[in-house]
């Protein structure tokens, strides 16, 4: 799949690889100024009906136009709304109301497509937010790598679009190098669209994986990376790996299977 932003391609991928959140209260009640406009010229064909944004997306978009979705993961603090510009190291210390911010806010990176049209995203976004010793922003994600069992009682992640929200569910949880000369360039891993490079992405976390993955990933599903700082000193990240529930999958099932299978950990909890 092609990547693209607001409709041009993006010229390069931005290395930086931290990750952020947004720790300031953002205000969801916000009102929204409606604006219309007439065209020009009279289309020959019929326009195709824009998508509905939800309610959350208008009001978050009339405070901050870079937004693009909302995560919420529970049983965390992770509750917070993504964004999206074509600098990746912009959001890494500017909060959602574009002020300097040292918790940065939680983005996506510049060149993934994620939009009204899940046929047309990447097939893999990525998510970057800090690791923040507050546990804000990407900071409770810890809990899930100091005791990678927990990810049995919050495997789930609810994952929006400015359109609609979808669910996730956990099977990766992992350490992995920060630098170019890592084994596993997941920042640079977006589009999976062919079996190989998908499969290839997928035995990398099953290679480094925390716990006893019980799900099954096939080729189509919709991955969703969540990255944030684990140690400066070695410049290593933390992983947490999902995928979109497909059609006809549901979390009671699911959460069965997890809660049923394997010891939830393959790897000494660390700190």
């Amino acid at each position: 799949m092609k990547k693209w932003q607001n409709g041009a391609v993006v010229a390069a991928l931005m290395f930086s690889i931290l990750a952020t959140g947004c720790g300031e209260k953002i205000d969801q009640t916000a009102s929204v100024e409606v604006t219309t406009t007439t065209a020009l010229e009279t289309p020959t064909e019929a326009p195709t009906e824009a998508p509905e944004l939800t309610e959350r997306a208008k009001k978050l978009l009339a405070q901050n136009p870079d937004t693009v979705g909302y995560i919420t993961i529970s049983g965390t603090q992770v509750d917070n709304p993504v964004v999206q510009t074509v600098d990746d190291e912009y959001y890494l210390d500017h909060g959602f109301d574009g002020q300097e911010f040292r918790a940065g806010t939680v983005f996506m990176d510049c060149t993934d497509v994620f939009g009204a049209d899940p046929a047309a995203w990447s097939e893999n976004i990525i998510l970057y937010g800090h690791n923040m010793a507050d546990n804000t922003m990407f900071g409770s994600l810890r809990r899930y790598r100091q005791d990678p069992s927990y990810y049995k009682e919050a495997p789930f992640i609810t994952f929006s679009s400015n359109y609609a929200d979808y669910t996730y569910v956990i099977f990766g949880l992992i350490i992995t190098g920060g630098d170019a000369d890592s084994d596993f360039l997941y920042w640079n891993m977006e589009e999976l669209d062919d079996k190989a490079t998908f499969d290839s992405y997928v035995n990398s976390v099953e290679a480094k994986n925390m716990i006893d993955n019980p799900l099954d990933v096939q080729f189509g599903d919709s991955i969703l990376t969540l990255s944030t700082c684990y140690s400066d000193e070695d410049n290593s990240r933390f992983l947490v790996v999902a995928r979109r529930l497909r059609d006809g999958e549901d979390t009671d099932t699911l959460l069965a299977t997890i809660q049923g299978g394997g010891t939830g950990e393959t790897a000494p909890a660390q700190e």
